[in-house]
């Protein structure tokens, strides 16, 4: 390799405490389509993705929940095309049943166009739905951080 400037982000890979409840919260809830899958005892393991493009990795392999004091992932950020499709998602989510950070749309920072959803998946890992425009009349959790370093 010549350049870091190739470099792009790939798939991201979960660790989740069971499988069968993390699929469907990705596969039906995020929209995720399985692209392939292992069951074999000890080994379970889905990949996701869109269009054949692998997103998601999930390995059935935690022992406990997410926990924000290691280190490690802090969250994992979905964009939308618009926040008319993010507010879409999160009536999807609220459905279901899922934990939300706060309540609506929030801007990423006070005044900020950006914002989006905040929510937790079933392990309690941190997740997040934004558009890059769209949020401007939306609030801001904090004046002093940004809304994504802290939920």
């Amino acid at each position: 390799m010549t350049s870091t400037s190739t470099l792009a982000a790939g798939h991201v890979g979960l660790n989740v405490t069971d499988l069968g409840r993390s699929l469907p919260f990705y596969a039906d809830a995020l929209g995720f389509e399985v692209l392939g899958e292992g069951k074999e005892d000890g080994r379970r393991f889905a990949f996701l993705g869109r269009d054949g493009t692998l997103a998601l990795a999930l390995w059935q392999q935690a022992g406990s929940a997410f926990d924000t004091t290691r280190a490690g992932l802090h969250h994992l950020a979905f964009e939308a095309a618009s926040i008319d499709d993010v507010r879409a998602a999160e009536a999807r989510l609220k459905d279901l049943g899922v934990d939300f950070a706060y309540d609506g749309v929030v801007a990423h920072r006070e005044g900020a166009a950006s914002g989006g959803i905040f929510f937790h998946d079933p392990d309690g890992t941190r997740l997040e739905i934004y558009a890059p425009s769209g949020a401007e009349e939306s609030p801001a959790p904090s004046a002093a951080a940004p809304t994504c370093g802290f939920f």
